[in-house]
């Protein structure tokens, strides 16, 4: 199985430390705009020198081993390749890479959600329509939920909920880059040994990636973003069927059937007893009295009733899982995962009182913060998708906390991807839930 990845950061690299373990697996390709930052990451998880000096990808499938380039068109213009990783976190880059790999015949893994996000329903059709997989990320959560989801659905209990663990509170919310290493907890020193990116960490302390990932498991699943964004309740293990069931029967949901976050710490800043930080979660309920009893008889954690119960997994570990994505494309033909129609978008929010003529900078940035809200009204509003606020400036102001318009900003780059984007928007329109 020869197969390409995409950006070198750090789930590149933790995708290319496990993928020298597996038999059968064989990276023809790895493409980072900075080579010597690929070098270094091949270097770092391990890989011997000599088997990433191919001079060119169709070197590599010949002698076995790994052609380094920042040229993205040499991987997709090889034929052997059958499987793309995009790992680059750019949204504009994913959707490029993910059109050129699907118009090559390759299957793709969208290790990139941001791209997803943006046009990932409509990549997916195309790439139903060219007979190839497109596929989020094992290991990364929108995945590993959907894994969860199907589970509930194949056992045939009534989903109630989905979502993930995360350290979160209000305050996180105007994180900038300067800030986020206080957020984490991390000295300086400890930032400079590892490969981190802070506006990419910035995106996972102020609730983007949050809203992100929450909109692509409601793309993937059918469920529903909430109508005015994810509310963070803080909830352990044992609380989460208590907290993620309707209101109507004492949760925290506004009705059955969304997704949202359990906060690890309270808004005061207290730790979460028994917290799901690093994990994923789904919450169902019981359809009849007698496996309400069963729940209780396997010591499944329910909420007070005993008819609300949930199902975790405490860990995802991103790139040292994302091979079963790769196996299951490949092998299966089968995704891990993917949009099936649009449904939950993830909208530009500002971050400060912003002022015509500013520019937007995009997830974990100064500007904005993601909001996950339902499809339908993100249309309604014409909200600019987070995907597309980057270096978008502003022709009108837009209040902090507020949704940040079409009608706000001026677009002048990558339009291509903004056509596809509205493409996808109003083959959308009009339907209920903006589906499709």
């Amino acid at each position: 199985m020869r197969i390409g990845i995409i950006g070198a950061g750090k789930f590149g690299s933790m995708v290319l430390s496990q993928a020298q373990k597996i038999d059968g697996l064989h990276v023809a390709g790895v493409v980072d705009l900075d080579v010597g930052k690929a070098r270094q990451a091949l270097e770092r998880v391990g890989w011997p020198r000599e088997r990433y000096e191919a001079r060119s990808v169709g070197d590599a499938v010949r002698d076995g081993t790994t052609c380094v380039t920042a040229d993205a068109a040499a991987l997709m213009a090889c034929d052997e390749v059958e499987c793309v990783i995009e790992a680059t976190g750019h949204p504009i880059a994913g959707v490029r890479h993910a059109l050129a790999a699907i118009d090559s015949g390759k299957h793709v893994v969208m290790v990139n959600v941001e791209a997803d996000v943006l046009c990932g329903p409509l990549l997916a059709e195309r790439a139903r329509q060219r007979g190839v997989v497109y596929s989020m990320a094992y290991g990364d959560q929108p995945a590993l939920i959907c894994e969860l989801v199907d589970w509930v659905r194949a056992c045939g209990f009534e989903l109630t909920s989905a979502g993930k663990g995360m350290n979160f509170e209000p305050r996180y919310r105007y994180s900038t880059p300067d800030t986020v290493w206080g957020f984490f907890g991390w000295t300086e020193e400890e930032v400079a040994k590892g490969d981190f990116n802070p506006k990419m960490y910035n995106s996972f302390t102020d609730g983007t990636k949050a809203a992100i990932e929450m909109a692509a498991v409601a793309n993937g699943t059918g469920l529903d973003c909430p109508d005015d964004g994810l509310a963070f309740p803080p909830a352990g293990l044992h609380d989460l069927a208590r907290v993620f069931r309707p209101a109507a029967d004492g949760g925290r949901m506004a009705r059955s059937g969304l997704v949202d976050i359990a906060a690890s710490q309270e808004p005061d800043g207290r730790e979460v007893f028994n917290n799901i930080r690093y994990g994923v979660f789904v919450t169902f309920k019981a359809h009849n009295e007698y496996t309400r009893a069963c729940f209780k008889q396997y010591g499944l954690l329910t909420d007070p009733s005993g008819w609300y119960a949930s199902m975790w997994r405490p860990f995802h570990i991103i790139g040292l899982e994302t091979s079963v994505s790769v196996l299951s494309a490949v092998l299966r033909n089968e995704a891990t995962g993917t949009a099936k129609e649009f449904r939950g978008d993830a909208v530009a929010t500002a971050k400060r009182d912003l002022k015509p003529g500013e520019r937007l900078d995009g997830e974990g940035g100064y500007t904005v913060w993601a909001n996950a809200i339902p499809a339908s009204r993100s249309l309604s509003v014409h909200a600019l998708p987070i995907g597309l606020a980057h270096n978008a400036r502003l022709t009108r102001p837009v209040a902090k906390d507020c949704i940040v318009s079409y009608d706000d900003v001026e677009l002048v780059d990558d339009l291509d991807v903004v056509d596809l984007r509205r493409t996808m928007e109003a083959g959308a329109s009009g339907r209920p839930g903006g589906t499709k």
